[in-house]
């Protein structure tokens, strides 16, 4: 079958292998990039696919919290430029999308199309106001995500890392410095759940797969490869679990432990990143392709 440029770049940039290499695995795994991703890893030719999605789309993530501290949205709003995504009229548009969903009880993005949007001084709806800011800066510009939290049984806290990363974390017990450093430290380490049993099984079933499948090709006794699966299973836990990660702020502390100490308990979070799985323009991919292909025939 006929394999992108695209396709290509992408997988390039989330393994680090080779341009051919990422090439025949696409191919053999029928264009599928997760697929090539797992096989390129038990291979060992993958370096890494530790990226939740390729970051390529512009824009900007806007978090907010009901005075209360109970509700809290975080959304992401799209440009095709960073340049747009720090335009005022752009922030402007973002800020109230963000301040639509937390006035309302829409679930998702494209339940805010519809609702008047909140700041909007000619009443427009988030979609006509989306439409004519498209028409004004010329780009186009996409609502993407919205997650809420509502009804918190704890207490939410909040971090946006400049315009591109955007937590919400909701905590029980602790205080107002602890909920923001742990949110902080979720924008910079991006876990993938509060604890081990988090985990989804399929995930942690995948995880399993590949370090075996590692294990045998690096010619370890199949008696000892179980040994080897629970250590870097691990590891593992302590790379993608909030609680088992080392504190950005003191790397000597787990995380679990910090909050421990505290007499807190991460309930849930949520971390919004810029562009995370959207597909970019790609420029002069082309000629990379070209050059390659007249080496590889060389």
């Amino acid at each position: 079958m006929a394999i992108s440029a695209a396709l290509v770049k992408e997988l390039r940039e989330r393994t680090g292998a080779g341009m051919m290499e990422c090439k025949k695995a696409l191919v053999a795994a029928a264009g599928d990039i997760e697929a090539a991703i797992e096989a390129m890893r038990k291979s060992g030719q993958a370096k890494a696919a530790k990226k939740a999605g390729r970051i390529a789309a512009d824009g900007r993530v806007e978090v907010l919290i009901a005075p209360d501290g109970r509700r809290g949205v975080v959304v992401e709003v799209n440009s095709e430029t960073d340049f747009v995504a720090k335009d005022d009229s752009f922030g402007a548009f973002a800020a109230g999308v963000a301040a639509t969903a937390l006035a309302s009880r829409a679930p998702d993005a494209e339940a805010l199309a519809d609702l008047p949007l909140v700041g909007a001084a000619d009443g427009h709806s988030v979609n006509a106001a989306r439409e004519a800011l498209v028409t004004k800066i010329g780009e186009n510009i996409q609502v993407r995500r919205l997650v809420r939290f509502d009804e918190s049984e704890g207490m939410l806290y909040s971090y946006r890392h400049g315009l591109r990363i955007g937590v919400l974390l909701e905590m029980a017990g602790g205080d107002a410095t602890l909920g923001r450093d742990l949110a902080m430290h979720i924008a910079a380490s991006s876990p993938l759940c509060v604890s081990e049993e988090d985990v989804p099984a399929e995930t942690l079933a995948k995880e399993r797969e590949i370090i075996r499948a590692q294990a045998l090709e690096s010619g370890k006794p199949a008696e000892i490869v179980d040994r080897i699966i629970g250590g870097r299973i691990g590891k593992f836990f302590e790379e993608v679990t909030l609680l088992g990660q080392p504190f950005v702020k003191d790397p000597d502390q787990r995380v679990g432990k910090l909050v421990a100490d505290k007499g807190a308990r991460v309930l849930r979070f949520a971390r919004i990143e810029v562009g995370e799985g959207v597909e970019k323009r790609v420029e002069n991919f082309a000629d990379e392709v070209s050059a390659a292909a007249r080496q590889h025939n060389d």
